[in-house]
């Protein structure tokens, strides 16, 4: 598979707590650089970030990162806030407690008063994969796709487990419409990108392959 195609799926990412501005800057330089299909960072760094890379690179941040057990108004806000600052898109993590319970329809009221606060930005639902049965897998495919949000994704990272082959060729299997796929955490090689993709998701959440990229210089 062409590099250049991988390092265009990949949201550039750097969530960790320490992160400092010169680290975002510096993650923003080679989303431009290497044209990464975003770069998803925390959300007091989104309006210094879209600032400094106008329209050149789109600005991914997270919502109820990386629990998911915010009130829902307090998610919507994050997400209206976010918008506000410039965020190009949003990944929100669902309440896995709810999931659990079987509060179904409350998960899917949640995503779509997210989606309506996202004011039309693109909207990725993070369902924490590690913590989930197949049957719980299979239910939330269901459901993010009725709420009319773009993604389902796999993983926070910050859990016990990232993305695995098995959770994107199950979402891959049950998505339904226009639902799409990220897989996030744990994607350490341009081989396990290529295998990712080649298994159905859309979008791959990691710093490691832009890393590997200009190690080897391979674009």
């Amino acid at each position: 598979m062409d590099i250049k195609k991988i390092v265009g799926m990949v949201d550039h990412t750097l969530l960790a707590q320490a992160s400092t501005w010169e680290q975002i800057r510096a993650i923003c330089d080679d989303g431009m650089k290497y044209e990464t299909a975003s770069v998803c960072i925390p959300p007091s760094f989104v309006k210094q970030a879209k600032e400094y890379v106008g329209d050149k690179l789109p600005i991914c941040t997270v919502i109820g990162f990386p629990n998911g057990y915010n009130t829902t108004a307090v998610k919507c806000f994050e997400t209206a806030d976010a918008v506000a600052n410039g965020a190009d898109e949003i990944d929100m993590v669902i309440n896995i407690g709810w999931l659990k319970e079987k509060k179904y329809d409350e998960l899917l009221n949640e995503i779509k008063a997210i989606k309506a606060a996202c004011n039309g930005k693109l909207l990725k639902v993070i369902i924490e994969t590690c913590l989930l049965t197949d049957e719980e897998k299979v239910k939330m495919c269901e459901i993010v796709a009725a709420a009319g949000a773009e993604y389902i994704k796999t993983s926070t990272g910050f859990s016990t487990a990232g993305a695995t082959r098995e959770d994107v060729a199950l979402f891959a299997a049950h998505r339904t419409g226009d639902l799409k796929i990220k897989a996030a955490g744990g994607i350490a090689s341009v081989q396990d990108a290529e295998e990712f993709v080649k298994l159905g998701a859309d979008r791959l959440g990691t710093s490691r392959i832009v890393k590997i990229v200009k190690e080897e210089g391979l674009l």
